[in-house]
């Protein structure tokens, strides 16, 4: 058979005919790597073939109902939209010792339980070693669970057309290998063409498939594009090195929200759920110290406290730094311009430091005002009113923007004991606003300097 030699970008799976130093679609370099290709799969493209079909109105469409697998880990089943939609093909990526794996098994116990076939397909560690991690999650007596030891591809589809499982777990998807590319495992042509079988199984045969797969330095799948487009859902899993905590975030889901999250804790017999993370986050709040503001986050439709830490001092050589941990590095900047320019603090010599307590990663721009006062009281060296919280985007005027999910944010401030809430008096005018069903005082701001005058006055 002859073979071509194709330059692949492993980063973000563009070709060429020759290597070059710069990815022109990623702007990656170095990430080009010489790939051989037979013909069988240089013409895979042209040897698919699909059924021939008229278009049709869509409201001739027969709206189906999918019945959902659950798997019984609540956390797990509010972040892919209510459970596992059968057909499905889903990513989870994360780093190395995360948990991935754990999660994996933990899955595949829990649908067992419920008297699913399941086929467990581990192509890194052998049979032992899984056998000994079931044994430590408690698992070890499961029925209907299947483990297999395989990297081949058409060994492994042939395995799972033999047992015709429920669910599908692929770990991983980077020592899969197929025959029909010659190039090395985890190589992007490998994981393109093995996953774009997989996926097609999935659909053929109605099952649900489950795929680890590994990240690059960057924190990326290794494969961005090429998973990420194929699959149906991709789940991050996120958290410190030296923390037990874990969050499960979806990035992309084709069957549900993608701003849903699910909280765990790592320990000894596994992944634990952590059923109310606001609680967890706020667990070691110091009392009178300043900079330490609560502020009201949305992940999806889940209210989450989260304790925001700002420390501001002297820059007592070369330029101030901006170091934040939890939110976006650019959104500090324009806080702090906005605090310079709207409510007169000199921070232009000062170093800013901003941490999320607990490792989770706030975007929603309902956090700006709860940054904005801890910088503001660690500067001035005051601390706010231990039962305030804070919520509100702040614009670039000065202005304290309405914010969404107003109700469901004080619902669960009110359930943890705070007194005090300050949010955009734009909420409070809205009609839906449901200020008489709360025991919370809710204090409405225009701006950034009634915000201050609240708290600082």
């Amino acid at each position: 058979m002859k073979t071509k030699a194709i330059f692949t970008c492993q980063q973000c799976g563009c070709q060429s005919p020759k290597w070059m130093g710069k990815c022109p679609e990623c702007n990656n370099w170095n990430s080009f790597i010489e790939e051989d290709y037979g013909e069988a799969s240089l013409k895979t493209g042209e040897n698919r073939s699909f059924p021939k079909e008229d278009a049709v109105l869509i409201n001739s469409v027969e709206s189906i109902e999918t019945k959902r697998i659950i798997t019984k880990i609540d956390e797990l089943d509010r972040t892919l939209g209510g459970g596992i939609v059968p057909g499905s093909v889903v990513l989870l990526a994360g780093d190395p010792g995360i948990g991935k794996s754990t999660l994996s098994l933990q899955i595949a116990c829990r649908l067992c339980d419920s008297g699913h076939r399941v086929l467990y397909i581990s192509g890194e560690e052998s049979l032992t070693q899984v056998k000994l991690r079931a044994e430590r999650l408690l698992a070890e007596n499961v029925d209907n669970l299947y483990l297999l030891n395989q990297g081949d591809l058409n060994l492994i589809c042939d395995a799972i057309k033999k047992i015709s499982p429920v669910f599908v777990i692929i770990d991983s998807i980077q020592v899969v290998n197929s025959q029909d590319i010659a190039s090395s495992c985890g190589s992007v042509s490998q994981v393109r063409e093995c996953a774009g079988r997989l996926t097609n199984l999935a659909k053929t045969l109605n099952i649900a498939i489950f795929i680890i797969g590994h990240v690059t330095k960057d924190g990326a799948i290794a494969g961005p594009r090429v998973l990420e487009h194929i699959v149906d859902t991709v789940l991050y899993f996120e958290g410190e090195r030296y923390s037990n905590y874990r969050i499960l975030r979806s990035v992309k889901n084709r069957f549900g929200s993608t701003n849903e999250i699910g909280v765990f804790e790592m320990d000894m017999k596994g992944l634990r759920e952590i059923k109310n993370p606001s609680q967890l986050f706020m667990a070691q709040r110091p009392h009178d110290a300043s900079g330490s503001v609560v502020v009201a986050a949305m992940e999806g439709r889940r209210p989450i406290l989260a304790e925001v830490q700002a420390l501001v001092s002297r820059c007592n050589f070369g330029f101030p730094q901006r170091k934040t941990k939890g939110i976006d590095a650019s959104r500090l900047s324009m806080l702090t311009a906005v605090l310079e320019k709207r409510s007169g603090l000199n921070l232009g010599t000062e170093d800013i430091f901003i941490n999320v307590i607990g490792g989770i990663t706030l975007d929603d721009p309902a956090c700006d005002l709860g940054v904005a006062v801890s910088i503001a009281s660690s500067f001035r060296n005051k601390a706010v009113f231990y039962d305030w919280i804070a919520m509100g985007e702040v614009g670039l005027a000065g202005e304290i923007r309405r914010v969404s999910y107003a109700n469901a944010r004080i619902k669960e401030a009110e359930k943890l004991g705070f007194k005090k809430c300050i949010l955009p008096i734009a909420n409070i005018k809205d009609k839906n606003f449901e200020q008489k069903n709360y025991k919370i005082e809710c204090a409405g701001v225009a701006n950034i300097k009634e915000a201050f005058d609240m708290y600082f006055s």
